[in-house]
């Protein structure tokens, strides 16, 4: 029989969301999301389960790794198996048995990467299904309505990511963001979910400013920032960071989409970013790839056929406690789907556990000594990269 889950909290939970800012460190944050399935002690890495399955891992192995928060697809899950198969299900959290937070994306940044097969106009987007060819219409409205039948916790309003130079295109990108992101608000109707705003503009300071006033002056549960790592320079991230830090309101979560590696994570917290996300971790272990806190390893190399040694001789995870490269590495070669498995727990026990600690020096008033150790440590023993797979964060 299946679990007695639900993905409607009782009555006493509804308006339960709260941001906590418990304290700082400069501008480095350690809070508390209040959600109503669950506190989320941020900073937080969510692992992304696009299909509502984050690929090669079960709900009991991300809850071992100490996963507080997944994310899933709006965009996929409306094509198959569908969000009104999933709201007779029970929703998400029934469906695939996760009784933590659940975060859903809009769906703006898949449809918008369809380049060649969809259509933007001012009221929304059609596009072409990529499982049958299939048509279909998504606009601010209509992606509120998938999220609330799915029941995630948290969801987002409805946008357009655009490439980060173009500044022509972020102009006219924000502004149709802001107008959807007024009919998302208006359309959202459950008061167990948390709607969070998104903040667009490329690279161009001005236009982030603008965009971020603006959506402020709304009322969102939250703010995200999308549109980065998606081209530009960690430079240019970083600035766009910086702005957003002076210009959010600390009593709210800020969410940097899309970005998660080790590095990148820690400077989003530098600039007061809470919660993170990325396909980066799944996405690698597939490819053969481990991630370290100083760079990544391609199993597939000859060199470690033979090589006792863990992954990470300082991890502390299920793969590193009991496996070795030259095992690992058999398990790739030979094909045997136990790989992927492998290397996910060790890739997302390293960006979790990284976040843990990041906390943990926040709260314990030691985060700018953790935070130079960490780039010491990067510019001593960076891992060679091998040839290993380079991927867009998303």
């Amino acid at each position: 029989m299946l679990p007695n889950l639900t993905d409607t909290p009782s009555s006493a939970s509804r308006k339960s969301f709260e941001f906590e800012l418990v304290t700082q460190q400069d501008r480095a944050r350690a809070g508390i999301l209040r959600t109503p399935h669950g506190d989320l002690p941020t900073p937080v890495f969510a692992p992304v389960g696009t299909q509502a399955s984050v690929k090669a891992l079960t709900p009991r192995q991300l809850e071992e790794l100490g996963a507080t928060l997944i994310l899933a697809n709006t965009y996929h899950l409306y094509l198959r198996p569908g969000d009104l198969t999933i709201a007779e299900m029970g929703g998400l959290h029934c469906f695939m048995n996760w009784r933590r937070p659940i975060l859903t994306d809009s769906g703006g940044f898949q449809v918008f990467s369809l380049a060649e097969s969809r259509q933007v106009d001012e009221e929304g987007v059609t596009f072409k299904s990529h499982i049958d060819g299939s048509m279909h219409r998504l606009n601010p409205e209509k992606s509120i309505s998938i999220q609330e039948n799915l029941g995630a916790d948290i969801i987002m309003a409805f946008d357009e990511c655009s490439p980060p130079y173009e500044r022509d295109y972020n102009l006219q990108a924000m502004r149709r963001t802001h107008n959807w992101a007024e009919r998302c608000l208006k359309a959202h109707k459950r008061d167990d979910q948390a709607l969070f705003g998104i903040i667009q503009g490329g690279i161009h300071l001005d236009l982030r400013r603008e965009s971020c006033e603006f959506l402020q002056s709304m009322e969102f549960s939250g703010f995200a920032i999308g549109g980065l790592s998606v081209g530009e320079t960690k430079e240019e991230m970083c600035a766009v960071l910086d702005l957003m830090n002076e210009l959010l309101p600390r009593k709210k979560p800020r969410y940097l989409m899309g970005v998660g590696t080790p590095e990148d994570i820690l400077r989003g917290i530098i600039c007061g970013v809470d919660m993170f996300d990325c396909v980066l971790p799944t996405r690698l272990a597939r490819h053969n790839a481990a991630l370290t806190r100083t760079g990544r390893l391609n199993l597939v190399n000859a060199k470690y056929a033979a090589d006792p040694s863990p992954i990470d001789q300082n991890c502390s995870c299920y793969t590193c406690q009991n496996f070795s490269r030259s095992y690992l590495r058999h398990l790739i070669v030979a094909r045997e789907m136990l790989s992927s498995t492998l290397i996910s727990i060790h890739n997302l026990h390293t960006l979790i556990h990284l976040t843990q600690l990041i906390r943990k020096s926040i709260m314990e008033g030691c985060f700018d000594d953790f935070a130079k150790e960490f780039f010491l440590e990067i510019e001593k023993e960076k891992v060679e990269i091998d040839d290993s797979p380079q991927f867009n964060n998303h």
